[in-house]
């Protein structure tokens, strides 16, 4: 929750001691857990009270659908490329076979750059 590691937690509970004094540091530990506690069944109630405000419907919910990460662009060219071609995919766009392919033209390096001052 606060990416705190064993030596920070450590540290900060001497720190606490140091500037508290031995003979406050119960008093306020034990305000702390009363804190905790209470957050801990704020939040339970909030949770209860969203799910009985929005019904049956969302506990059907498939919340694996809306995984942002399955979106990654990577994934779905991966994936796209993994999959098989349709042979009789009438939606292919395929090439006419009567009419000749054009080649793209060269540039002719005797020839200035063709320039368009409105596009600039």
């Amino acid at each position: 929750m606060f990416d705190i590691n064993g030596w920070e937690l450590l540290l900060l509970g001497l720190l606490a001691i140091v500037i508290l004094g031995p003979e406050r540091l119960p008093d306020y530990a034990a305000k702390f857990g009363r804190f905790v506690r209470q957050a801990r069944t704020m939040a339970d109630r909030a949770r209860q009270q969203l799910k009985d405000e929005m019904g049956p419907e969302f506990s059907d919910v498939d919340w694996s659908a809306y995984d942002p990460r399955q979106y990654d662009p990577r994934k779905i060219v991966r994936d796209a490329l993994a999959a098989p071609a349709d042979e009789d995919d009438d939606d292919a766009v395929r090439p006419d076979e009567d009419k000749p392919v054009s080649l793209p033209r060269q540039h002719d390096p005797a020839l200035p750059t063709p320039w368009d001052t409105d596009a600039t």
